[in-house]
């Protein structure tokens, strides 16, 4: 490890801020979970949360190349996060008290490993490209997680306690990331650029399993139709509730 290398601070630089950036995901997904919670079960929610997403991370450490490349991978963790994001804001937020502790934490925790399971690869990814095969540097960005996910959670989560309106936007942020991930799919590249070839970009890094990416219109289209489809699905069964609550 040379710490003389501009090299070195460079992407130790670009580590934290993809780690500011990125945890931001991990903690929205933590907050809305763990909104329902007693409060002194929040605190608990939090750190296995916390301690789910950064697990994943070093799984998913050990077999990226791997998992990038496995067709269908990405359309079925978009499917799963925009089910955790209607699911997410269809929530009213009150039931949570009337269950039992245990029951109700382990639904926070279960809800919250599956968003990171998804989310976290790509995290993974963003990660081990910055580090250019520092494996100190890797490790560093996988542990400056930790902090970040808790203390972002908590105060995300006192935010949402203040202002409501803001599980809307956290639900639209998880649609925006379910967007992203399906045009980011494999199969699906693979499909566009046969389709309409100007559709996708070709990765130049031989590294890449894929050595594709969606070209700026698609992954900003499916990312805010993404986030469009969260918000409007969920404010249309919430609107139809409220109509046979009424009646």
């Amino acid at each position: 490890m040379d710490f003389s290398s501009p090299i070195f601070w460079v992407a130790l630089l670009q580590i934290i801020w993809i780690d500011l950036l990125l945890s931001g995901d991990n903690a929205v997904v933590i907050a809305l979970a763990c909104r329902s919670l007693p409060e002194k079960q929040r605190k608990w929610g939090i750190l296995l949360g916390a301690g789910a997403a950064v697990g994943l991370r070093i799984i998913f450490a050990l077999v990226v190349s791997y998992m990038l490349g496995v067709p269908f991978l990405k359309v079925v963790g978009g499917v799963l996060l925009f089910w955790i994001a209607i699911k997410l804001v269809l929530d009213e937020g009150g039931d949570g008290h009337h269950v039992e502790s245990a029951d109700s934490l382990w639904k926070a925790v279960r809800t919250i490993a599956i968003a990171d399971a998804v989310m976290s690869l790509d995290n993974v990814v963003a990660i081990a490209a910055a580090a250019r095969g520092h494996a100190e540097l890797f490790i560093f960005g996988l542990l400056l997680t930790i902090p970040l996910i808790i203390f972002g959670s908590q105060l995300i989560l006192k935010l949402i306690s203040r202002f409501p309106i803001l599980i809307w936007f956290g639900a639209a942020l998880l649609g925006w990331i379910a967007g992203e991930m399906l045009v980011g799919d494999k199969v699906v590249l693979e499909a566009m650029q046969g389709w309409a070839p100007w559709l996708v970009e070709v990765i130049a890094d031989p590294e890449d399993p894929v050595g594709l990416k969606a070209s700026a219109v698609p992954h900003y289209l499916a990312a805010v139709v993404g986030a469009v489809f969260v918000v409007s699905f969920g404010w249309i069964v919430k609107s139809r509730r409220r109509e046979a609550t009424a009646h």
